[in-house]
């Protein structure tokens, strides 16, 4: 178990893209509250106001900005929480593709914040979330499925520069803890077998993987 005791670290210049989201939201406030040098980027024009004081709002289209690469050579690392609107998901993967290349031609670390699809179920193994009989509802299987084809795409492309963070089955807004458990391809769950961790912790662990890369070119996922 990870706990909140952590020594302070180094400012970091973190980009984070999808800073809108309720992911990207979490993860501007965990960054902004540690003394990070936070870019919040937006597809959307930045509302005065709406990101921690101190934190630099900055609007992009990923899907057709040409100085992306640009935007990550000013940052040390850069941060996807992109998620496309709903009915748009098949979009998923462009706009990772967009974000990571530009990181990687710059030669800047990137983490990606990608879903559980990918992740083995821990009762029945030969299965993940995304082919695990019953396990999704429909809602959601859209997003899952584009979730897949984002791993699928870069899993090969993560090299000494960037890490893939997947979720638990359940991401929720709660409390910020500063507790978490580490997996690497498995759904981490409780002792009454749920997968779950808020939203809050979930920006913790990431800042975590930021401050102290430990999982840089390979995909793990977190639990409370």
């Amino acid at each position: 178990m990870t706990t909140a005791a952590r020594p302070a670290a180094a400012t970091i210049n973190i980009a984070v893209f999808g800073a809108a989201g309720e992911v990207g939201r979490r993860i501007v406030a965990e960054a902004a509250r540690r003394g990070h040098r936070v870019t919040a980027v937006t597809r959307a024009a930045p509302t005065p106001g709406a990101q921690p004081l101190g934190v630099a709002g900055v609007q992009r289209d990923v899907a057709t900005a040409h100085d992306l690469e640009h935007l990550a050579a000013a940052h040390d690392i850069v941060i996807s929480a992109l998620r496309p609107r709903d009915g748009d998901e098949a979009a998923l993967v462009d706009l990772t593709a967009a974000v990571v290349n530009a990181a990687r031609a710059a030669g800047t670390r990137f983490l990606v914040v990608g879903g559980a699809a990918p992740l083995r179920v821990p009762d029945h193994p030969e299965h993940t979330v995304l082919t695990a009989p019953g396990f999704l509802p429909d809602a959601v299987r859209p997003i899952a499925t584009a979730c897949q084809r984002q791993h699928d795409w870069i899993v090969d492309r993560l090299g000494h520069l960037g890490a893939y963070l997947c979720p638990p089955a359940m991401l929720t807004p709660g409390q910020r803890t500063g507790a978490y458990r580490v997996g690497d391809d498995t759904l981490v769950t409780n002792h009454r077998g749920e997968s779950r961790i808020s939203l809050e912790d979930f920006a913790v662990a990431l800042l975590d993987e930021v401050e102290r890369p430990a999982h840089t070119g390979r995909r793990f996922t977190v639990g409370a």
